[in-house]
């Protein structure tokens, strides 16, 4: 991750160079507006999802088996919430590494999520047994 940081720093520099170069004040100007223009857009999304996870029950999702086939590792937090529309339960302390989220569905299967840095590292998904199931198995005596 300070490698990821190290390079945008650096394509930052070269950028304002770069603007500089082409058209000196009014180049950076250029570049100013669109860095402001960048960060007004994610702002934005990001208080849209927050907008719609203060709206549906913290951890509840409709269905835990198409949240699970649609991650992947890497999302960020946000990324996931933008996807549940929901808060995560959390399971884990509050300065924890690694979070742990529980996103629930009404048929009380669960997805359970792991992120390590803001970033998902592993996730399951876990169903409740079936009654049919028990229910067909003879009993030991």
């Amino acid at each position: 991750m300070k490698w990821q940081r190290l390079w945008v720093m650096l394509g930052a520099v070269a950028l304002g160079a770069g603007a500089w170069r082409a058209g000196g004040w009014a180049g950076l100007a250029l570049l100013g507006s669109g860095l402001v223009l960048w960060f007004l857009l994610h702002y934005h999304r990001l208080l849209t999802v927050m907008k719609r996870a203060n709206e549906r029950p913290i951890g509840h999702i409709g269905s835990a088996v198409m949240l699970h086939a649609k991650l992947r590792q890497g999302l960020p937090l946000l990324h996931v919430m933008a996807l549940t529309q929901s808060l995560g339960e959390r399971l884990s302390a509050p300065e924890a590494q690694p979070e742990v989220y529980r996103w629930s569905d009404p048929g009380q299967s669960h997805v359970v999520t792991e992120f390590e840095g803001g970033r998902l590292v592993r996730w399951r998904l876990e169903r409740p047994a079936d009654p049919d199931v028990q229910a067909s198995t003879p009993d030991a005596h």
